[in-house]
């Protein structure tokens, strides 16, 4: 029997190992692994900081709550329930008794509303838990200096403190409630359980109830003050414009202030008619009631906000509407960026031969992108892959100092990828150890002849070029692809082991050089082996002798997106990461962008636009991240300093963003203006570029993508010389648009990043839009190739082409202008049926209406020339353009 009494003992004993096993390998686990793997980006002070930030205002929010709680049911059953009738206190016995029986109600309680309190505070402040990034930026935020034209508070009131005040108006609501209601059943219990109690309750559990009530009061009508900037997010008037209209600030927002002033009078004369004793009228509390009640009901009648649509708003839709729709296009153009657009009104000759003239150098032509990166992706794949555990997962514009200017080129990282091997070979110690890491990269000239092989500037595992390109570490240990943990360097030596082969005196491999950088985890210890081992689920980690506790680190989230997601999951990342190669190594450069669902009255952003499903209608491209292909180490760049957003994290992780100027000046010469921004701007500029109220009404000069063969034409990346800068050649995306349900051509959008005032390396994006004129007719790309296929001699040779086991491809048509014109480029690929290694075989060039297909962009070019010339001296002109700039 004696043995059987450390049963108990014995079960809590297990019970608690079991609960610290469960606690260190569910949480203790991956805090370790954290901290190791920040530290090895020596990004710890951010680590610490994230965490105590969100340990502060997660666990204050459920202690103040908690004793918010504890403090109320504390009073209620300590002090003010207890309510004796005189007689019962000038009785020795009956006063003992009742003191007995309230002894046991105030001490045996307290072990009831403990619990109680910390349950509750619990799941009050659970949304807190996950909201917690709000706060921060509520803390840290400051104002942007804009200010909404409805309310006149400054955007950052609506994008850093609104969303706050919402859940914190909400919670504080909830608790009131809860508090309220459990105190007076509290109340009730004291008053019905302890004997000899009085039938009028105490003083104090009134003014207790009282005070409970007014704070319930108090939250109601705060939440009524902030449901009035509800009605800046209005869709009510979809898709004309977003925001308030007439019936939302005549009709809507009226009815929040009556509800208001009827809410705080029924509030009032509840009261009264609790605390008076006499002549006690039921008529005021009624009547506010009743009066409260209609108006809460209102809104949910449609017939009156209907009848004001219908027989006011409707007959005179733009002068009802004109303040708001003001106010929804300055706010829209605000929200994404687009108040500083630079408009052109651009002229068009009939006849270019003036124009083609100017543009005769050569070097005008070496950068225009034949090559479209589409396309070439099979051809890299087919040519440079050479191994079976490489791939190449996209193709990357860019440019180059290269055979004496700025080159434009296509460049794909060669990564690692060993699904290809017999599946014997994808084993744990190829994967993990030996097959670790790609190597170099494929570059080719975005602009080539056709009719010849393609050419490289930079080709093969020993990284062949003839134009001097070449980087000291081409490992890649870090890219897009779905990487799996790594542990480098290791004890397997062994080079040139191929699938299939004996090892090969210098024999390039992916093994052949052991790693040399600061990155990863260091395996330290038997410990630190053991502790990766549970993390990853795998014990091979600690039983292999490849692995090496001096000097083996373990590569973990070496997916760049995941990686950066890791770090800073509040930014939201473009679609399209780029490579850059330097001298020592590679380098991703990621877009990243701070966005906001929180813009008064800004148009929704319609589409996915970038990686994830966040809905926004505010979005600045806030920070350019840097992640070393070959260490991993992560660094982040401030691009726009306006931006309130990334101000307030700034202010939060001092130690985490970096101003632009410390980017290295070989990086910064390949920053570019993303290609999702620049989608998403123009999309939405295609309508609020009317900014007179009439003309957005209208639609009439509506924008759309341009179209060809059933796709939109997406905006491009262009190396050319726009004379902005002493003829220096700018890095610009380009996109096309054409009027809605039209073909010909409306205007040309350029997005360029150079500082136009310094012509140096400075960050300094902006848009031009070069807008033709409506007078004359301008060729769309739908137009040019209608043209191309009318053209017997090009219509023939495709025929012949296209059969005999090819296909005739057309790439995407690049637009450009040139002068007073507009140059069109049209690339013709064959492809094979058989081995999809497309071929560039011809070049199609087009002016005004004039088509020529060619080998070589400069033949092409010439025989164009050579017709408008002609045109020219038959005609005894070329005609006058004139452009004027039209500040936006």
């Amino acid at each position: 029997m004696r043995n059987l009494r450390f049963i108990p003992a014995l079960i809590g004993a297990i019970l608690g190992i079991a609960v610290i096993i469960a606690a260190f390998y569910f949480i203790f686990l991956d805090l370790f692994v954290d901290l190791w793997w920040f530290q090895s980006l020596k990004q710890e002070p951010y680590f610490w900081l994230r965490l105590l930030y969100r340990f502060f205002l997660s666990g204050g929010v459920t202690l103040a709550f908690f004793l918010i709680f504890f403090f109320h049911f504390w009073i209620a059953s300590r002090y003010l329930g207890l309510n004796p009738p005189d007689e019962v206190l000038a009785d020795l016995d009956k006063r003992r008794r009742f003191q007995r029986f309230a002894d046991v109600f105030m001490g045996d309680s307290v072990m009831v509303y403990t619990p109680i309190s910390l349950i509750l505070a619990v799941l009050i402040a659970m949304p807190f838990y996950q909201q917690w990034d709000a706060a921060l930026l509520y803390f840290f935020g400051q104002s942007s200096g804009v200010a909404d034209t409805v309310y006149g508070n400054d955007v950052s009131f609506y994008m850093l403190s609104y969303p706050i005040y919402l859940l914190i108006q909400k919670e504080l609501l909830s608790a009131a409630i809860i508090i309220f209601a459990s105190v007076g059943t509290l109340y009730w219990l004291e008053h019905v359980f302890i004997p000899n109690q009085n039938k009028e309750y105490h003083i104090g559990a009134k003014i207790h109830l009282t005070v409970l009530l007014g704070f319930v009061v108090l939250f109601v009508v705060w939440g009524f003050m902030l449901d009035r900037f509800s009605l800046l997010y209005s869709h009510n008037h979809a898709p004309v414009f977003y925001g308030p209209g007439f019936v939302e600030i005549f009709y809507r927002l009226p009815l929040i202030w009556i509800g208001i002033i009827t809410f705080l009078a029924v509030a009032v004369t509840a009261c009264l008619f609790i605390f008076s004793k006499e002549h006690r009228i039921k008529a005021p509390f009624l009547i506010s009631s009743a009066a409260f009640l209609c108006v809460w009901y209102l809104p949910n009648v449609d017939s009156i906000p209907e009848g004001m649509q219908r027989y006011i708003v409707n007959p005179n839709p733009v002068k009802a509407e004109k303040p708001f729709m003001q106010f929804n296009i300055d706010a829209t153009l605000n929200a994404y960026d687009l108040k500083n657009i630079r408009v052109i009104d651009q002229d068009i000759n009939v006849n270019a031969a003036e124009d083609i003239t100017t543009w005769s150098a050569q070097k005008r032509f070496e950068n225009i992108p034949v090559w479209d990166r589409e396309f070439l992706i099979d051809s890299y794949q087919q040519l440079q892959v050479i191994r079976p555990y490489y791939q190449f997962l996209s193709v990357d514009e860019d440019r180059y100092f290269l055979l004496d200017h700025i080159r434009q080129v296509n460049l794909a990282p060669r990564e690692v990828n060993i699904s290809k091997l017999p599946e014997s070979a994808q084993n744990w110690e190829n994967t993990h150890l030996r097959y670790t890491h790609g190597t170099g990269a494929v570059v080719s000239p975005a602009a080539q002849d056709a009719d010849m092989p393609l050419v490289f500037y930079l080709r093969d595992l020993n990284m062949s070029s003839q134009v001097g390109l070449s980087t000291k570490n081409p490992e890649i240990y870090y890219g897009e692809g779905k990487y799996d943990y790594a542990i480098v360097p290791n004890k397997l030596k062994v080079k040139g082991l191929e699938v299939g082969k004996g090892p090969e005196v210098g024999d390039q491999n992916v093994d052949e050089k052991e790693y040399t950088g600061q990155s990863g985890i260091p395996i330290r210890s038997l410990f630190r082996k053991a502790l990766l081992a549970l993390y990853f689920k795998d014990e091979r980690i600690f039983f292999s002798l490849g692995i090496s506790t001096e000097d083996s680190k373990a590569m973990i989230r070496r997916n760049i997106i995941e990686r950066i997601n890791a770090i800073t999951p509040f930014l939201q990342l473009d679609k399209d990461p780029y490579l850059v190669m330097t001298k020592d190594r590679f380098y991703w450069i990621q877009d990243a962008y701070t966005i906001s669902k929180w813009y008064p009255a800004s148009k929704p952003a319609a589409d996915d636009y970038l990686e994830g499903d966040q809905p926004f209608n505010y979005i600045r491209n806030s920070v350019k991240i840097v992640v070393d292909a070959f260490d991993g180490t992560v660094d982040y760049y401030i691009a726009d300093p306006s931006d309130v957003i990334i101000n307030a994290y700034a202010r939060a992780y001092p130690s985490l963003f970096k101003n632009m100027e410390e980017m290295p000046v070989e990086l910064q010469k390949h920053l570019r203006y993303p290609r999702d921004l620049f989608y998403m701007q123009m999309k939405v500029y295609a309508k609020y570029h009317q900014t007179i109220p009439e003309l957005f009404y209208e639609q009439a000069e509506t924008w759309q993508f341009a179209n060809v063969r059933n796709q939109e034409v997406r905006p491009y990346y262009q190396t050319m010389d726009f004379g902005n800068c002493k003829d220096m050649e700018e890095f610009v995306m380009i996109n096309p648009m054409t009027p809605v349900s039209r073909d010909n051509l409306s205007m040309i959008g350029v997005a360029s990043i150079l500082d136009k005032e310094t012509c140096g390396f400075n960050y300094k994006p902006g848009i031009t839009i070069y807008k033709f004129r409506k007078e004359v007719q301008v060729n769309g790309p739908a137009q040019v190739e209608a043209l191309i296929n009318q053209d017997p001699e090009i219509s023939a040779q495709f025929t012949l082409w296209d059969q005999s086991g090819s296909e005739v491809k057309l790439g995407r048509m690049v637009i450009l202008p040139m002068g007073k014109t507009v140059l069109y480029v049209q690339p013709v690929y064959l492809v094979s049926t058989k081995v999809k290694i497309p071929e560039l075989r011809r070049v199609i060039v087009s002016m005004g209406n004039e088509v020529v297909m060619d080998k070589t962009l400069w033949a092409a070019f010439d025989r164009l020339k050579q017709r408008f010339l002609k045109a020219a001296s038959e005609t005894g002109g070329t005609g006058t353009a004139k452009e004027v700039v039209t500040p936006q």
